[in-house]
């Protein structure tokens, strides 16, 4: 079985450092805890069972996110496979190829393989998808036996909403033509990648979703760097706005280059998804205060406004919890669509 392209080091990164996490029945006995002492601890909540034989700590729990949680579902699934030709898939193979499960309900792992049929079979949190799995669709993450990249978003991008799908898409083509390297998009590896899955696609009539599926792989767009900005342009679609510009480069004053998030360019104007990390982030913040930040927003927004003579808008979370939220939002600042 293939290992996963060398770009996606920094998955393994992810995975292993995830692993270190999980701690064995074993490995507590053996470190002086006793049984009596463990049952304790899962009925107090300071450790939470992941898996038979495996658990976590409440902080690395709480902590999390619903995509790092399921990780150490999976993590915790693998430590208990006795061999077989399984492999995980669906949101489990999501998860290990860094994708986002944005607005999806927590969910069992999956595993897919052959058996007599396609029946999902949900067992002490598992769920088994009865189907064939191709070798080239098969591929090996930090020893984590998953689907391809592309049949991944093959089978997510056919079974979820459309809200979820799309954000996961746009993930996965930014992995394939992005990539670890800020700024640069290949637009060459983004149209082979896209016209390969919609290769298997055409192959897949009558399949579940295949509709959906064909729209979203067409659409799908790496320049979208979050789960937020991808529902965006989704929603900006269903309300009426030309598709936009991601990621517009913009001259700054000093010799500087910005990423504008969204050119809305039939109606003349700006627009800008405002993660709260962007203020919060140490990372993000790059040695920033968040008042800093803020400043420095204010006077890059300012610069864009001017030499442009075009309206400028941001929105957040809260402001795409619907399409109508967003179109709300717009026309706040008199930005219709003009279809």
């Amino acid at each position: 079985m293939p290992r996963a392209p060398h770009g996606h080091d920094h998955g393994r990164v992810r995975i292993d450092e995830t692993r270190t996490k999980i701690l064995t029945r074993h490995e507590l006995l053996a470190s002086g805890i006793r049984e009596s002492q463990l049952k304790r601890s899962l009925r107090d909540g300071r450790l939470r069972r992941l898996h038979t034989g495996a658990f976590v700590t409440r902080q690395d729990w709480e902590s999390a996110r619903a995509e790092e949680r399921h990780l150490l579902a999976v993590l915790a699934a693998d430590r208990a496979r006795k061999g077989g030709d399984v492999v995980f898939s669906h949101a489990s193979a999501a998860v290990a190829w860094g994708l986002p499960l944005f607005r999806m309900p927590p969910s069992p792992v999956h595993t897919s393989g052959p058996r007599t049929d396609g029946v999902v079979r949900p067992k002490a949190g598992l769920a088994h998808h009865a189907v064939a799995v191709d070798d080239e669709d098969r591929v090996v993450i930090a020893g984590l036996p998953c689907t391809s990249l592309e049949r991944t978003v093959y089978d997510m991008i056919r079974t979820q909403s459309k809200e979820a799908a799309v954000a996961l898409a746009d993930a996965a083509m930014r992995l394939v033509a992005a990539g670890s390297r800020r700024g640069r998009y290949d637009d060459d590896a983004a149209d082979a990648w896209r016209a390969s899955l919609l290769g298997r696609i055409a192959r897949s009539v009558g399949a579940r979703g295949i509709r959906q599926a064909r729209w979203l792989a067409r659409f799908a767009d790496g320049r979208a760097e979050l789960p937020g900005e991808s529902v965006s342009r989704l929603y900006l679609v269903e309300l009426g706005f030309a598709a936009p510009r991601l990621q517009v480069p913009f001259d700054g004053p000093n010799g500087e280059q910005w990423l504008i998030d969204f050119g809305l360019d039939d109606v003349g104007a700006w627009g800008e998804f405002d993660g709260v990390g962007k203020y919060t982030d140490p990372d993000l913040l790059d040695g920033r205060t968040p008042d800093q930040a803020i400043m420095r927003e204010k006077h890059r927004e300012d610069w864009i406004r001017g030499r442009s003579q075009r309206r400028f808008v941001r929105w957040g979370m809260q402001h795409v919890a619907t399409a109508e939220a967003l179109g709300s939002r717009l026309s706040s600042f008199g930005i219709l669509p003009t279809r």
